[in-house]
């Protein structure tokens, strides 16, 4: 898939603000402040962009055995889309601050939902901020439209299988996104327990970043990925692997990090480690000392 059928630049956005066919929505979030996001959209926003909220449009409500951040019921998602505005003749476009760590979850969902006119805004808010590109305060006027989709059941990996698959010893290629020091179980500002699954390997999400925020080159990507899958039983193009991180958010970053290196697409594991620690019996993999290099060391 072409970069520039996953990726769309603040110059190519601006050109199309005032065609209807376009859908763009603001993901801003705060895991802390799950408020702020949405204060911050009504201070300034791409012209035209309605808000989403992962919490509460982006996932399910949270129970005893889920993670924080559970996929929402399919048809409540659709009628979500649809009070955007969004039809399966839509072309949305999603960011977020910048770094794309939210708006990605939304990238995979409408994937998952068989949507695949979707883009990500390279850089974000934050390149077209940096642009002097128009911003707007008020929400728009939208009106609703009916999306039609449903689910894909292959693109998702839930936790029986992960522990089923792992007590037979023949467990899943886990990629996890956190951060190599919450992965290394050396701190846990989040869940309450720190670790992570056995043999799963760490891939940080900001490591397919630029420092200004924007997505890597494919040949950069293709490198790091091919260092992080290397040694699980095919090429980096045909490795069977599954993307997770603390609740299945960033976990989708390393969706769209491997589609734009061209290595093999992943599963998603919406639960991720805040569902696999509700049960205390899970096995969990020893605290380093110290978190392992990351794939893209010494780029």
């Amino acid at each position: 898939m072409a970069r520039s059928d996953v990726l769309i630049d603040v110059q190519e956005l601006r050109e199309q603000l005032s065609n209807p066919a376009w859908r763009i929505v603001d993901c801003r979030f705060e895991l802390t402040e799950p408020d702020k996001g949405f204060l911050h959209y009504l201070e300034n926003h791409i012209p035209g962009a309605v808000y989403a909220h992962l919490d509460r449009d982006l996932a399910a409500p949270v129970t005893a055995e889920t993670g924080r951040h559970p996929l929402p019921d399919p048809a409540a998602f659709a009628g979500t889309l649809g009070r955007w505005g969004i039809s399966r003749r839509s072309k949305v476009v999603v960011y977020d601050g910048g770094n794309g760590a939210i708006a990605s979850r939304l990238w995979w969902m409408l994937r998952w939902m068989g949507h695949q006119a979707v883009r990500l805004l390279d850089g974000g808010l934050a390149a077209w901020k940096n642009a002097d590109f128009p911003l707007e305060s008020d929400p728009p006027e939208i009106e609703p439209a009916v999306f039609e989709g449903s689910p894909d059941p292959s693109m998702i990996v839930r936790t029986g299988e992960v522990e089923k698959a792992l007590a037979r010893g023949t467990p899943y290629l886990l990629v996890d996104a956190r951060d190599p020091a919450r992965f290394a179980g050396i701190t846990e500002p989040i869940d309450r327990v720190a670790g992570h699954i056995p043999g799963a390997r760490n891939f940080p999400f900001n490591d397919s970043l630029s420092e200004d925020g924007r997505w890597r080159s494919q040949d950069d990507l293709r490198r790091v990925w091919v260092a992080a899958l290397e040694g699980a039983g095919g090429s980096a193009e045909t490795a069977d692997w599954t993307a997770m991180c603390g609740s299945g958010v960033t976990a989708c970053h390393l969706a769209v990090s491997a589609e734009l290196a061209g290595v093999a697409r992943p599963r998603l594991y919406p639960g991720s480690w805040s569902e696999w620690i509700r049960d205390p019996a899970r096995p969990i993999a020893p605290c380093r000392a110290e978190p392992e290099p990351s794939p893209a060391e010494g780029r």
